[in-house]
C-alpha cells in the first residue's frame, strides 16, 4: 500500500513512527526537516501522485483545534474541527482537497496527545457542549487501520461530558467501533450519494451498498449515526435519482438511532475549483450549470434552491425536521 515513507527527523524515534516502519518494512524511507519540504513545492503532479501516494509522518506544532465555519454544525453553537491528517485516500471529483493541496501524498501528524490537550481545553471553555468535527481535511476513518487515531481518541471523548464528536467518513473501516462499547456523544456520519453518482465521482470509495451495510451494523451495535447528503449533484434526472436514493437509504435506517442528516449542494472556493478543472478538464461534473460568485463556485442560484427544496421535501417524508440541517456557505 505505502511504498515511500517521508519522515521528519524530529519524529524518527517516535513510537508511532517505529510502529509504522514495522508495518511497511519494504517502504523506502526518506527523512526531511519539515513535511512542507515534500508537501508544498510547486510543480508536483497531483494526478500522478494520486496513483501511489506516499505517507509523510510529521509533528503538528499549532492550530490543533480550529473554529468550524458558521454553516458547519448539526445543532450545536460551539463548533470546532481538527485534522490529524491532510489528504484523503479516496479520489472524489467534487472534493476541494484536490484543488487546495499541491501534493496528493498523505500527511499524518503523529503527536496525538497534543490534539488531546487542545480538545480538552476547548471543551472546558464553557458549560455549553462543544462539538468537534473530524473529517474536514481528510476522511476520519479511511486510514484508521494504519493511523489508529480514532482508537486513541475515542477514550478521551468517553470521559468528556461536555464534548461531542462527529466522525465524517465514506469508509467501511468500522471494526474497532464494533469492538468497543457504543458512545452516545460520538456520531458516525456517513457521506452518501446515489449509486450512479458515487460510481462516477467517488473514485476508490466503497460503493453505496457497502456504506449502508456498515451503517446498519453500527446502528445495531448502538452507535448514533448521521447521514450526510453533501454535496447533492445536479444531473438531468436528479429528481428521480435522489427520490429512489432516499428510499434506498431509509430502507436500511433505524430512525430511533438516527442522530441527524445534513443536506448541501456542490460548492468550492474559486481558486480550488480552477485548480481542479486543470487536473480533470474532461470531467462532466464541471460541465454542469455552475456559476462563479466570489468566493465560491456553485450551481446557479435558482437551480441550487430548486434542488435543496426538492431533496428537503423528500427527506422530510422519512425523518423529522428537527434532525435535518441545511449546509450553506
Amino acid at each position: 500500500m505505502i511504498q515511500t515513507l517521508y519522515i521528519e527527523r524530529a519524529v524518527l524515534d517516535h513510537p508511532r513512527t517505529v510502529a509504522l516502519r514495522r508495518r511497511f518494512p519494504q517502504a523506502r524511507v526518506v527523512t526531511c526537516e519539515r513535511y512542507g519540504e515534500i508537501f508544498n513545492p510547486k510543480g508536483q503532479n497531483f494526478r500522478l501522485q494520486k496513483q501511489q501516494p506516499a505517507l509523510i509522518l510529521a509533528r503538528k506544532h499549532d492550530n490543533f483545534v480550529l473554529e468550524a465555519p458558521a454553516s458547519y454544525n448539526i445543532g450545536g453553537r460551539r463548533n470546532y474541527y481538527f485534522s490529524h491528517m491532510l489528504n484523503c485516500i479516496y479520489d472524489c471529483r467534487y472534493c476541494f482537497l484536490q484543488g487546495m493541496y499541491r501534493s496528493a501524498n498523505y500527511v499524518l501528524f503523529i503527536n496525538y496527545e497534543d490534539f488531546d490537550t487542545a480538545i480538552e481545553n476547548s471543551a472546558a471553555e464553557s458549560d455549553e457542549p462543544a462539538w468537534f468535527f473530524s473529517g474536514y481535511d481528510c476522511d476520519s476513518m479511511a486510514l484508521e487501520p494504519v493511523s489508529g487515531f480514532m482508537e486513541h481518541t475515542l477514550p478521551l471523548f468517553r470521559k468528556l461530558d461536555n464534548a461531542r464528536l462527529e466522525l465524517r467518513t465514506k469508509s467501511t473501516q468500522v471494526r474497532h467501533l464494533l469492538e468497543v462499547e457504543a458512545m452516545q456523544n460520538c456520531i458516525v456520519a456517513f457521506s452518501l450519494s446515489p449509486g450512479a453518482l458515487a460510481g462516477a465521482l467517488e473514485h476508490k470509495a466503497p460503493p453505496l451498498q457497502k456504506r449502508l451495510d456498515a451503517l446498519a451494523k453500527l446502528q445495531r451495535a448502538g452507535w448514533p449515526v448521521g447521514l450526510r447528503f453533501d454535496p447533492i449533484i445536479y444531473c438531468d434526472n436528479y429528481q428521480q435519482l435522489y427520490d429512489e436514493f432516499f428510499q434506498q437509504v431509509f430502507a436500511r435506517i433505524d430512525l430511533e438511532r438516527l442522530h441527524s442528516a445534513s443536506l448541501g449542494v456542490f460548492r468550492m472556493p474559486q481558486a480550488f475549483y480552477r485548480n481542479t478543472v486543470k487536473l480533470y478538464p474532461q470531467e462532466k461534473l464541471f460541465a454542469a450549470p455552475l456559476t462563479e460568485s466570489q468566493p465560491m463556485v456553485a450551481h446557479e442560484a435558482n437551480l441550487e434552491q430548486e434542488m435543496l427544496a426538492f431533496c428537503r421535501e423528500k427527506l422530510l417524508q422519512w425523518m423529522p425536521e428537527k434532525k435535518l440541517f441545511i449546509c450553506h456557505d
